[in-house]
Protein backbone atom coordinates (compact mmCIF):
# COMPACT_ATOMS: atom_id res chain seq x y z
CA UNK A 1 0.00 0.00 0.00
CA UNK A 2 1.34 3.51 -1.12
CA UNK A 3 0.01 6.33 1.64
CA UNK A 4 0.11 9.73 0.15
CA UNK A 5 0.60 11.63 3.74
CA UNK A 6 -0.08 15.68 3.45
CA UNK A 7 -2.79 15.25 0.44
CA UNK A 8 -2.69 18.54 -1.00
CA UNK A 9 -2.65 19.49 -4.53
CA UNK A 10 0.58 17.87 -5.20
CA UNK A 11 -0.63 14.69 -3.28
CA UNK A 12 -4.10 14.37 -4.71
CA UNK A 13 -2.62 14.63 -8.10
CA UNK A 14 0.45 11.96 -7.74
CA UNK A 15 -1.73 10.06 -5.49
CA UNK A 16 -4.64 9.72 -8.12
CA UNK A 17 -2.46 9.01 -11.07
CA UNK A 18 -0.61 6.46 -8.78
CA UNK A 19 -4.40 4.93 -7.78
CA UNK A 20 -5.37 4.84 -11.80
CA UNK A 21 -2.77 3.24 -12.48
CA UNK A 22 -3.63 0.75 -10.00
CA UNK A 23 -1.49 1.09 -7.14
CA UNK A 24 -3.25 0.93 -3.77
CA UNK A 25 -3.29 4.48 -2.45
CA UNK A 26 -4.37 5.89 0.24
CA UNK A 27 -4.76 9.71 0.85
CA UNK A 28 -4.42 10.99 4.22
CA UNK A 29 -5.19 14.79 4.56
CA UNK A 30 -7.29 17.25 6.06
CA UNK A 31 -11.28 16.48 6.35
CA UNK A 32 -12.26 19.44 4.22
CA UNK A 33 -9.92 17.95 1.31
CA UNK A 34 -11.08 14.10 2.10
CA UNK A 35 -14.81 15.07 1.96
CA UNK A 36 -14.40 17.20 -1.34
CA UNK A 37 -12.99 13.53 -2.71
CA UNK A 38 -15.81 11.44 -1.62
CA UNK A 39 -17.55 11.23 -4.67
CA UNK A 40 -14.02 10.44 -6.76
CA UNK A 41 -10.96 12.17 -7.60
CA UNK A 42 -10.56 13.36 -10.85
CA UNK A 43 -6.41 14.55 -12.28
CA UNK A 44 -5.74 15.89 -15.30
CA UNK A 45 -2.76 16.37 -17.77
CA UNK A 46 -1.25 19.77 -19.23
CA UNK A 47 -2.25 18.29 -22.35
CA UNK A 48 -5.73 16.92 -21.88
CA UNK A 49 -5.94 13.91 -20.67
CA UNK A 50 -8.44 12.65 -17.60
CA UNK A 51 -8.40 10.00 -15.35
CA UNK A 52 -10.51 9.25 -12.37
CA UNK A 53 -9.66 7.32 -9.54
CA UNK A 54 -10.92 6.63 -6.36
CA UNK A 55 -8.17 6.01 -3.54
CA UNK A 56 -8.78 5.32 -0.04
CA UNK A 57 -9.07 8.31 1.73
CA UNK A 58 -8.27 9.20 5.46
CA UNK A 59 -7.71 11.77 7.91
CA UNK A 60 -5.62 10.28 10.80
CA UNK A 61 -1.77 9.08 10.72
CA UNK A 62 -2.89 5.67 11.67
CA UNK A 63 -4.08 4.69 7.80
CA UNK A 64 -0.60 4.62 7.30
CA UNK A 65 0.53 2.08 9.88
CA UNK A 66 -0.05 -0.58 7.03
CA UNK A 67 1.40 1.10 4.21
CA UNK A 68 5.23 -0.15 2.33
CA UNK A 69 5.96 3.06 0.86
CA UNK A 70 4.85 6.81 1.70
CA UNK A 71 4.79 9.76 0.15
CA UNK A 72 5.12 13.00 2.18
CA UNK A 73 3.36 15.91 0.58
CA UNK A 74 3.31 18.66 3.73
CA UNK A 75 4.34 22.13 3.52
CA UNK A 76 8.16 22.05 4.76
CA UNK A 77 7.29 23.88 8.08
CA UNK A 78 5.37 20.68 9.07
CA UNK A 79 7.61 18.21 8.63
CA UNK A 80 8.79 17.58 11.87
CA UNK A 81 4.92 17.19 13.06
CA UNK A 82 4.92 14.77 10.12
CA UNK A 83 7.93 12.81 11.40
CA UNK A 84 7.00 12.69 14.40
CA UNK A 85 2.80 11.34 13.23
CA UNK A 86 4.73 9.05 11.19
CA UNK A 87 7.12 7.61 13.76
CA UNK A 88 4.10 6.72 16.02
CA UNK A 89 2.63 4.25 13.49
CA UNK A 90 4.92 3.06 10.53
CA UNK A 91 7.09 -0.21 10.77
CA UNK A 92 10.32 -0.25 10.63
CA UNK A 93 10.46 -1.88 7.18
CA UNK A 94 8.40 0.96 6.06
CA UNK A 95 9.98 3.27 3.02
CA UNK A 96 9.25 7.05 2.96
CA UNK A 97 10.32 9.43 0.36
CA UNK A 98 9.86 13.28 0.20
CA UNK A 99 8.22 15.13 -2.55
CA UNK A 100 8.44 18.74 -0.77
CA UNK A 101 9.71 21.80 -1.39
CA UNK A 102 12.97 22.36 -0.43
CA UNK A 103 16.61 21.33 0.43
CA UNK A 104 16.42 19.77 4.09
CA UNK A 105 13.37 17.84 4.87
CA UNK A 106 15.09 14.52 3.87
CA UNK A 107 17.05 15.68 7.05
CA UNK A 108 14.30 16.27 9.42
CA UNK A 109 12.90 13.47 7.99
CA UNK A 110 15.54 10.88 9.04
CA UNK A 111 16.07 12.84 12.28
CA UNK A 112 12.38 11.73 13.07
CA UNK A 113 12.19 8.40 11.69
CA UNK A 114 15.22 6.17 12.75
CA UNK A 115 15.74 2.89 11.07
CA UNK A 116 13.19 4.14 7.97
CA UNK A 117 14.37 4.25 4.82
CA UNK A 118 14.23 7.99 3.70
CA UNK A 119 14.28 9.04 0.22
CA UNK A 120 14.63 12.43 -1.52
CA UNK A 121 12.38 13.11 -4.48
CA UNK A 122 11.35 16.10 -6.46
CA UNK A 123 8.62 17.37 -8.08
CA UNK A 124 9.04 20.05 -10.78
CA UNK A 125 5.54 20.44 -11.91
CA UNK A 126 3.00 22.65 -10.60
CA UNK A 127 -0.76 21.29 -9.39
CA UNK A 128 -3.78 23.57 -9.56
CA UNK A 129 -7.37 22.97 -8.42
CA UNK A 130 -9.03 23.78 -11.39
CA UNK A 131 -12.88 23.08 -11.96
CA UNK A 132 -13.09 19.92 -9.16
CA UNK A 133 -9.98 18.17 -10.77
CA UNK A 134 -6.18 18.35 -9.76
CA UNK A 135 -5.02 19.90 -13.07
CA UNK A 136 -1.03 19.52 -13.64
CA UNK A 137 -0.36 22.76 -15.19
CA UNK A 138 3.68 22.54 -15.99
CA UNK A 139 6.08 19.73 -17.15
CA UNK A 140 8.70 17.96 -16.29
CA UNK A 141 9.93 14.36 -14.96
CA UNK A 142 9.79 13.36 -11.09
CA UNK A 143 13.41 12.80 -9.79
CA UNK A 144 14.17 10.25 -6.96
CA UNK A 145 17.32 9.08 -5.26
CA UNK A 146 18.92 6.29 -7.30
CA UNK A 147 18.66 3.07 -4.18
CA UNK A 148 17.25 0.07 -4.43
CA UNK A 149 14.52 1.11 -1.77
CA UNK A 150 13.26 3.69 -4.78
CA UNK A 151 11.58 0.14 -7.26
CA UNK A 152 8.16 0.30 -5.90
CA UNK A 153 7.71 3.95 -6.52
CA UNK A 154 9.36 3.75 -9.99
CA UNK A 155 6.94 0.78 -11.19
CA UNK A 156 4.20 2.19 -10.03
CA UNK A 157 5.39 5.37 -11.66
CA UNK A 158 5.57 3.84 -14.59
CA UNK A 159 2.90 2.06 -14.73
CA UNK A 160 0.71 5.11 -13.92
CA UNK A 161 2.23 6.77 -16.62
CA UNK A 162 4.12 9.42 -14.78
CA UNK A 163 7.73 10.34 -15.83
CA UNK A 164 10.12 9.72 -13.04
CA UNK A 165 13.95 9.32 -12.72
CA UNK A 166 16.16 7.99 -10.43
CA UNK A 167 19.13 10.61 -10.11
CA UNK A 168 22.64 10.07 -8.07
CA UNK A 169 22.77 14.08 -7.27
CA UNK A 170 19.64 14.38 -5.89
CA UNK A 171 21.05 17.74 -3.70
CA UNK A 172 22.09 19.12 -6.53
CA UNK A 173 18.56 18.24 -8.34
CA UNK A 174 16.78 19.77 -5.19
CA UNK A 175 19.26 23.42 -5.48
CA UNK A 176 18.29 23.33 -8.84
CA UNK A 177 14.60 22.91 -8.12
CA UNK A 178 15.02 25.71 -4.86
CA UNK A 179 16.77 28.22 -8.05
CA UNK A 180 13.14 27.52 -10.52
CA UNK A 181 10.79 28.01 -7.03
CA UNK A 182 12.72 31.49 -6.41
CA UNK A 183 9.66 32.82 -8.59
CA UNK A 184 7.26 31.52 -5.85
CA UNK A 185 7.62 34.50 -4.35
CA UNK A 186 7.73 36.87 -7.12
CA UNK A 187 4.41 35.18 -9.09
CA UNK A 188 2.81 35.35 -5.11
CA UNK A 189 3.30 38.78 -4.83
CA UNK A 190 2.70 40.01 -8.27
CA UNK A 191 -1.07 38.97 -8.24
CA UNK A 192 -0.71 37.38 -11.82
CA UNK A 193 -1.17 33.68 -13.35
CA UNK A 194 2.42 32.42 -13.98
CA UNK A 195 2.14 33.03 -17.64
CA UNK A 196 1.34 36.41 -17.26
CA UNK A 197 3.96 37.21 -15.14
CA UNK A 198 6.77 35.73 -16.60
CA UNK A 199 5.58 37.23 -20.10
CA UNK A 200 6.95 40.45 -18.80
CA UNK A 201 10.51 41.13 -18.89
CA UNK A 202 10.75 43.30 -16.21
CA UNK A 203 9.21 40.78 -13.32
CA UNK A 204 11.22 38.33 -15.13
CA UNK A 205 14.45 40.69 -13.98
CA UNK A 206 13.37 40.62 -10.94
CA UNK A 207 13.68 36.65 -10.95
CA UNK A 208 17.16 36.90 -13.22
CA UNK A 209 18.51 38.78 -10.04
CA UNK A 210 17.17 36.69 -6.99
CA UNK A 211 18.84 33.75 -8.95
CA UNK A 212 22.15 35.35 -9.90
CA UNK A 213 22.48 36.18 -5.86
CA UNK A 214 21.33 32.27 -5.30
CA UNK A 215 23.98 30.96 -7.83
CA UNK A 216 26.70 32.75 -7.27
CA UNK A 217 25.99 31.98 -2.98
CA UNK A 218 26.27 28.39 -4.86
CA UNK A 219 29.18 28.63 -6.28
CA UNK A 220 31.23 30.28 -3.09
CA UNK A 221 29.72 26.84 -1.42
CA UNK A 222 30.74 24.40 -3.96
CA UNK A 223 27.08 23.31 -4.35
CA UNK A 224 26.48 21.40 -7.81
CA UNK A 225 23.33 22.19 -9.43
CA UNK A 226 21.44 19.97 -11.46
CA UNK A 227 20.48 20.28 -15.28
CA UNK A 228 16.58 19.91 -15.07
CA UNK A 229 15.80 21.75 -18.19
CA UNK A 230 16.94 22.22 -22.13
CA UNK A 231 18.87 25.66 -20.45
CA UNK A 232 21.57 24.84 -18.08
CA UNK A 233 20.65 26.65 -14.67
CA UNK A 234 23.71 29.06 -14.70
CA UNK A 235 22.46 30.18 -18.16
CA UNK A 236 18.81 30.70 -16.84
CA UNK A 237 18.93 34.35 -15.77
CA UNK A 238 20.42 35.61 -19.26
CA UNK A 239 17.22 33.85 -20.73
CA UNK A 240 15.12 36.00 -18.55
CA UNK A 241 16.89 38.94 -19.55
CA UNK A 242 16.01 38.65 -23.06
CA UNK A 243 13.11 41.06 -24.92
CA UNK A 244 9.64 39.33 -24.42
CA UNK A 245 9.24 38.70 -28.12
CA UNK A 246 12.34 36.73 -28.14
CA UNK A 247 11.54 34.80 -24.68
CA UNK A 248 7.53 33.64 -25.68
CA UNK A 249 9.56 31.58 -28.45
CA UNK A 250 12.75 30.21 -26.22
CA UNK A 251 10.51 29.69 -22.91
CA UNK A 252 8.30 27.09 -25.29
CA UNK A 253 11.46 24.96 -25.66
CA UNK A 254 12.26 24.77 -22.18
CA UNK A 255 8.97 23.77 -20.09
CA UNK A 256 5.24 24.28 -20.89
CA UNK A 257 3.17 25.94 -18.79
CA UNK A 258 -0.75 26.58 -18.20
CA UNK A 259 -1.69 29.91 -18.58
CA UNK A 260 -4.47 29.27 -15.55
CA UNK A 261 -0.94 27.97 -13.57
CA UNK A 262 -0.18 30.47 -10.35
CA UNK A 263 2.73 29.26 -7.98
CA UNK A 264 1.70 27.45 -4.36
CA UNK A 265 2.81 30.86 -2.48
CA UNK A 266 0.09 32.55 -3.76
CA UNK A 267 -2.57 29.76 -3.19
CA UNK A 268 -0.66 30.16 0.26
CA UNK A 269 -1.35 33.60 0.48
CA UNK A 270 -5.18 33.95 -1.07
CA UNK A 271 -5.84 30.94 1.46
CA UNK A 272 -3.85 33.12 4.37
CA UNK A 273 -1.88 29.96 4.94
CA UNK A 274 2.08 30.64 6.06
CA UNK A 275 4.14 30.07 3.05
CA UNK A 276 6.91 28.21 1.90
CA UNK A 277 9.24 31.51 1.77
CA UNK A 278 11.82 30.83 4.89
CA UNK A 279 12.45 27.43 2.69
CA UNK A 280 12.62 29.04 -0.66
CA UNK A 281 14.34 32.55 -0.39
CA UNK A 282 15.12 32.21 3.38
CA UNK A 283 17.59 29.01 2.41
CA UNK A 284 19.42 31.70 0.38
CA UNK A 285 19.90 34.44 2.98
CA UNK A 286 20.84 31.80 5.30
CA UNK A 287 23.13 30.66 2.73
CA UNK A 288 24.75 34.23 2.33
CA UNK A 289 25.12 34.65 6.22
CA UNK A 290 26.65 31.47 6.52
CA UNK A 291 29.24 32.42 3.87
CA UNK A 292 29.76 36.18 5.30
CA UNK A 293 27.97 37.77 1.79
CA UNK A 294 25.09 39.91 1.41
CA UNK A 295 21.90 38.66 -0.25
CA UNK A 296 20.20 41.69 -0.90
CA UNK A 297 17.50 40.46 -3.56
CA UNK A 298 16.29 37.25 -1.79
CA UNK A 299 16.30 39.11 1.65
CA UNK A 300 13.88 41.89 0.21
CA UNK A 301 11.60 38.86 -1.21
CA UNK A 302 11.69 37.37 2.25
CA UNK A 303 10.32 40.80 3.69
CA UNK A 304 7.78 41.94 1.27
CA UNK A 305 6.21 37.90 1.21
CA UNK A 306 5.93 37.97 5.00
CA UNK A 307 4.75 41.37 4.95
CA UNK A 308 1.56 39.76 2.68
CA UNK A 309 1.39 36.94 4.79
CA UNK A 310 0.07 39.92 7.36
CA UNK A 311 -2.13 41.74 4.90
CA UNK A 312 0.15 43.51 2.92
CA UNK A 313 0.78 43.70 -0.82
CA UNK A 314 0.63 41.48 -2.74
CA UNK A 315 -0.48 42.98 -6.76
CA UNK A 316 2.67 44.78 -7.20
CA UNK A 317 3.71 45.73 -10.48
CA UNK A 318 6.76 44.86 -12.25
CA UNK A 319 8.23 48.80 -12.01
CA UNK A 320 7.01 48.65 -8.43
CA UNK A 321 8.34 44.89 -7.07
CA UNK A 322 11.90 46.46 -9.00
CA UNK A 323 11.91 49.45 -6.87
CA UNK A 324 10.73 47.55 -3.81
CA UNK A 325 13.92 44.90 -4.77
CA UNK A 326 16.26 48.22 -5.07
CA UNK A 327 17.06 46.73 -8.44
Amino acid sequence: MIAIFGAGAIGCWVGGKLAAGGADVTLIGRARVMDELAGGLRVTELGGVEVTATPKLATEPAAAAAAELVLVTVKSAQTAAAGAALAAVLPETAVVVSLQNGVRNVEVLRAALPGRRVLAAMVPFNVVRRDGAYHRASGGALRIDDDPAAAPLLAACRAAGIPIEPRLDMAAVQWAKLVMNLNNAINALSGQPLASELAERAFRRCLAAAQREALELLGRAGQDIAKLTAVPPRWMPRLLDVPDRVFRVLARRVVAIDPHARSSMWDDLEARRPTEIDYLQGEVVTLAERLGRPAPVNRALVRLVREAEAGGKRDFTAAQLRVALGL
